[in-house]
């Protein structure tokens, strides 16, 4: 996604070879119209698949897996950090370690909205070390339902969190991948025209029916 990758090196601040704040645009002020198009091209990506619930982890995920779900016309749940006081009903949960906080805290979801006939496309801005889309992972698995893939917005490619997912087998595509970074200057992966493991999940997801 070029329009992104621009953005990410006019308007991101750099502010080390692991910190990107991208906080003008996208995770604290947020250009609105960038992230309804970050929501067409996840559909052009993964809108073939039989879809039915896109899940991320409040806070900085949710304007994307929102508009994710308005383009593939489906609900979306965020996954709440910590147990609510009201939410008092049975729920599936999973430990997550922030490795930008530096604090462990448990995120959860009902188990009013999520269950065995869900098929699910997780998204979230940032994919870096992995942890907290592992958690989702643990999540979804817990509740029976039937992941299709992973979306995220910027990923971190010299970390690890993609190969954690990988060898669980889940297809993962990010519109803009960072393969190195430092002040002043940033490097991306090229995405394959054709994403070979979303297109295989397809193939398998239509074949099971």
């Amino acid at each position: 996604m070029k329009v992104l990758q621009e953005r990410i090196r006019t308007e991101g601040l750099i502010l080390s070879e692991t910190v990107l704040k991208v906080d003008s645009f996208l995770n604290h002020q947020v250009d609105t119209e960038l992230a309804l198009q970050i929501g067409q091209e996840f559909k052009r990506v993964f809108g073939h698949l039989p879809i039915n619930k896109v899940i991320t982890i409040e806070a900085s995920g949710i304007q994307f897996a929102m508009a994710v779900a308005i383009a593939l016309g489906v609900p979306f749940i965020y996954a709440k950090k910590k147990k609510a006081v009201t939410l008092s009903e049975a729920v599936y949960s999973a430990p997550v370690h922030s490795f930008t906080r530096q604090e462990d805290y448990l995120i959860s979801i009902s188990q009013k909205y999520l269950g065995p006939n869900d098929k699910v496309l997780i998204v979230d801005d940032f994919l870096a070390t992995g942890a907290a889309l592992v958690g989702l992972v643990d999540i979804v698995n817990e509740a029976g339902a039937e992941l299709l893939g992973v979306g995220c917005v910027i990923e971190k490619s010299f970390q690890e969190g993609r190969s954690l997912l990988e060898k669980r087998g889940i297809p993962v595509y990010s519109l803009a991948r960072i393969a190195s970074m430092a002040p002043g200057e940033v490097h991306f992966i090229d995405n394959d025209p054709v994403v070979d493991p979303i297109q295989d999940k397809a193939i398998a997801a239509v074949q099971e029916v």
